[in-house]
């Protein structure tokens, strides 16, 4: 499946959706590694089928950085949820023990760090934990990453995620 294809699939009240994913697949903030792994991080976040399917074809990745990027989906999958439940909780103890959760991949992700933080930071917009994109923006900004290229993650993640929602949605509506 083509991005043309998933495009074709969201329905008219998603035209938005459709016209940013588009100038998106254009973007130029971001070098291709950057932005296809933002694509497709967020892609294996949200989960639905059709859009991880078309971002695949569509990606501008070696095999080594579409590894890296469902490995940012998958690392911040575990870590978006224990972290947004400690900030959430009440009792800040939970905060001062150690996670005990493996976390190897974010010491060497297999391309270079700067671009795995991004798509871990794209990864934890979609996820909704706040204190994740607090620590990966720190990281980035010590990599002297600007901020138009962490916003330009943040606005793959969000259409990535609205389209695969709206599919989702329309598939279940079917």
């Amino acid at each position: 499946m083509s991005l043309d294809a998933l495009r074709d699939q969201l329905p008219a009240y998603a035209k938005d959706l459709s016209l940013n994913l588009g100038s998106l697949a254009s973007e130029t903030v971001l070098n291709d590694q950057q932005k296809w792994g933002c694509f497709l991080a967020s892609a294996y976040a949200v989960g639905q089928g059709d859009t991880i399917k078309a971002i695949e074809s569509a990606a501008q990745l070696s095999d080594e950085a579409k590894t890296a990027a469902k490995a940012a989906a998958a690392i911040m999958g575990m870590n978006n949820i224990y972290y947004r439940a400690l900030h959430l909780m009440k009792n800040k103890e939970y905060s001062t023990l150690p996670a005990r959760l493996r976390m190897n991949i974010l010491a060497n992700p297999g391309v270079d760090k700067a671009d795995f933080e991004l798509w871990s930071l794209a990864v934890s917009a979609v996820n909704g934990c706040g204190m994740c994109l607090d620590a990966h923006e720190d990281v980035l900004k010590k990599h002297a990453v600007p901020a138009v290229n962490v916003q330009a993650a943040l606005r793959i993640a969000s259409v990535v995620n609205a389209v695969s929602r709206v599919i989702a949605a329309e598939k279940a509506a079917a």
